[in-house]
């Protein structure tokens, strides 16, 4: 009877700390060479995209969108939906692989959710999870609704924040726990990580990884050492702007 407890202690603690499977989150993606198309072949597991609303459209640009600014949709959306076509329903040859698209809000979220959800309902096969496991994950980051608006969305889920509370329902809308790493620590991956930080560091991972979510930091230090260090603390998804660099450092 003691030897069944103990396993079962075993069993429950290990899936109370167990990280979630390593992932890369592409960072600004529209602003590589070839935006969509590096982080797609080096297999991202969430490819991001800040979103203004411009003249009745969803335009994709860091800053305040010119007259010019390339759309959501033909920087992201159709390519996703031709590589759902071209794979008969998958978003690549590899059956293993399908990543999320990360909206980072800049506008009004209650101008900018509708306009994004009439685009990606426009082509369920490539965009409802519902209608096709493989399909891509739409999450919301940025600018984003209040908390008890998240049920009224369909199709899209949320980026979370260690500093917020959700009900069990509202969690279920909540693809990821994020936060400034600035937040907690300024190292800048050179030298070590004070254990200070490190402690603070485990205490909020502990907490994303207590409600089952997996957690990433922005403004992480940017390099081997920074990435090797925090997927050692339990960081499930290292934001980066060299997405290649990374995937070879730590996949």
């Amino acid at each position: 009877m003691l030897r069944t407890l103990f396993i079962i202690h075993l069993v429950v603690s290990f899936a109370a700390t167990t990280a979630f499977a390593q992932k890369i989150h592409a960072h600004n993606d529209y602003a590589q060479p070839k935006p969509f198309v590096n982080a797609y072949e080096q297999r991202a597991d969430f490819i991001e995209a800040d979103v203004w609303l411009q003249d009745g459209k969803l335009v994709v640009s860091h800053d305040k969108p010119q007259a010019n600014a390339p759309t959501l949709d033909s920087l992201y959306l159709k390519p996703i939906a031709r590589l759902f076509e071209q794979n008969k329903g998958k978003p690549s040859s590899d059956r293993d692989y399908t990543f999320s698209l990360v909206v980072d809000v800049k506008d009004n979220p209650t101008d900018v959710l509708p306009k994004l959800i009439d685009l990606l309902q426009q082509n369920l096969t490539s965009f409802s999870r519902s209608a096709n496991p493989k399909a891509v994950q739409v999450i919301v980051s940025g600018n984003r609704p209040k908390i008890e608006k998240y049920l009224d969305y369909p199709l899209i889920q949320f980026d979370g924040r260690p500093s917020e509370v959700y009900d069990q329902e509202t969690l279920q809308r909540v693809a990821l726990i994020s936060d400034n790493f600035r937040s907690y620590s300024q190292w800048n991956g050179t030298g070590e990580l004070s254990d200070l930080d490190r402690d603070k560091l485990k205490r909020v991972i502990k907490r994303a990884h207590s409600d089952s979510k997996p957690i990433r930091f922005w403004a992480i230090p940017d390099n081997p050492v920074g990435w090797k260090q925090l997927k050692k603390l339990g960081v499930d998804i290292l934001n980066t702007d060299k997405v290649a660099e990374c995937v070879e450092a730590v996949r």
